[in-house]
């Protein structure tokens, strides 16, 4: 006689298969997200070697959109001008780095995406013109067409100034953080503060200095702000950093008011020069740069320091 499973041998059977083929899909998933890089477990680390992070060649900049399928970063190679790279996934898979941005006289670097993805900003010494001698850095965007994008658009005299200014970030709400160094008597002068911009019925509002929790008489730049403002993580040159450029972090009290920043510690910071930081938007992961490569670690840590406060 045949031997015939039972009705709960049958139902078992079929919850196995559906666990199995949920286990499939987490294990796609997950080499979907970050390139397919297995995540940091303790301490930082290379941040797709071979791939992203290339020997013989300087990365920089890095940032993922929103929906983790699209990843920017600057590169530049020796004595050249930096330009702009980007890997997408498609039908499952990542596409190799693909230039998107590139001039023989002009730089490209520091990409950053607008809260709705539909911009890609970033900083260059490219003149309003775009052409002839290379100007002063400002802060430019493309924009989303179809499957392309524009060409470059200054951001306007509302962020930029016959000054530097440097690296973005936004908020939810899109308020623009950014770096200039439109407050010295010099345009080399290096003591470089963090502004900040509101967003307001589609225009940018004249930028604002932060105050003196953040900034100093030294250089602070390369900021990035969490969505919901609730802390900013910048690149500053301190005497009493841990190395010849740091992280520092500043948190935001329930009044609204920027605490006084704390270095971020040797868990981030090295004797190098630490900068270019990016969380991705799932709250896990800080991206840093540091020698010329891009690295990744937990985010942790920045629970840890705000629990000491």
């Amino acid at each position: 006689m045949a031997n015939f499973c039972t009705r709960a041998q049958w139902l078992s059977l079929i919850l196995l298969l559906l666990a199995y083929g949920s286990s499939l899909g987490q294990k796609q998933k997950a080499t979907e997200l970050y390139l397919g890089q297995a995540p940091p477990v303790e301490g930082q680390q290379l941040f797709a070697p071979g791939l992203i992070s290339v020997q013989g060649r300087y990365e920089f900049g890095s940032v993922f959109s929103r929906d983790g399928r699209e990843f920017y970063f600057a590169v530049e190679l020796q004595q050249g001008k930096p330009f702009l790279q980007y890997c997408k996934l498609q039908n499952g898979q990542w596409t190799k780095p693909q230039t998107l941005l590139t001039h023989e006289q002009y730089g490209y670097n520091d990409p950053f995406l607008s809260p709705d993805g539909q911009r890609l900003y970033f900083i260059s010494d490219m003149p309003l013109d775009k052409k002839g001698p290379k100007k002063d850095v400002d802060i430019w965007y493309i924009q989303r067409q179809g499957q392309g994008w524009s060409e470059p658009v200054n951001a306007g005299p509302a962020i930029n100034s016959p000054k530097n200014e440097y690296y973005v970030s936004f908020t939810r709400t899109g308020t623009m953080y950014f770096s200039s160094n439109r407050g010295t008597s010099k345009e080399g002068e290096k003591n470089y503060d963090i502004y900040t911009s509101r967003y307001e019925n589609g225009t940018f509002q004249p930028a604002q200095t932060l105050g003196a929790a953040v900034n100093s008489q030294y250089y602070e730049a390369d900021v990035f702000v969490s969505p919901d403002e609730s802390y900013l993580i910048f690149c500053a040159e301190r005497p009493d950093g841990k190395g010849q450029g740091d992280l520092w972090i500043s948190f935001r009290d329930k009044n609204g008011a920027w605490q006084p920043a704390r270095n971020m510690g040797s868990t981030i910071n090295t004797p190098g020069y630490d900068f270019c930081p990016f969380v991705t938007a799932d709250g896990k992961y800080l991206f840093l740069s540091r020698d010329g490569d891009i690295f990744w670690v937990s985010t942790q840590i920045i629970q840890t320091l705000k629990g000491q406060e």
